[in-house]
């Protein structure tokens, strides 16, 4: 699905930096100068790889970028993937339909007490996910109850 992804100069620079350092292989890199972090979409099966022993790898690139590294698990199935970057928030349920209007929507239901997790301080978890639904499956809004 990452067909048509562009990475900028930037995006490259830290990917070729992520993949030397962990031995994983991304699959995608979105730089949110915003909230000082990178976000590393990884191939399946490779998360454990990529943070490394006891968050070896991350805490290695935090230092030399000084920005934040999110590691997320790609998957072709949405409502996975949704699953995969709302972790460790335990996601009952997800529900992806098509309103009349063409646009495509997903409620994600967790569990009550991991809701803050899910949403992430000031949101930034919820437009996270927001951002990559829209960008690998075209899903133009994501909800949280």
């Amino acid at each position: 699905m990452t067909n048509g992804i562009k990475f900028t100069s930037t995006e490259m620079r830290y990917i070729a930096l992520f993949e030397s350092i962990s031995g994983a292989s991304a699959k995608d890199c979105v730089v949110d100068e915003e909230q000082a972090r990178v976000i590393f979409v990884v191939s399946e099966g490779q998360v454990g790889v990529a943070i490394g022993r006891g968050g070896r790898n991350i805490h290695t690139l935090e230092r030399m970028t000084g920005k934040k590294h999110e590691i997320i698990e790609y998957s072709e199935d949405p409502v996975q993937f949704i699953k995969n970057a709302l972790k460790p928030a335990v996601v009952k349920e997800v529900r992806i339909t098509e309103k009349s209007d063409g646009k495509t929507m997903a409620v994600v239901a967790v569990n009550p007490r991991d809701k803050g997790v899910a949403i992430g301080k000031n949101g930034r978890n919820a437009e996270r996910l927001r951002f990559l639904a829209k960008r690998y499956f075209q899903i133009q809004n994501v909800s949280i109850t």
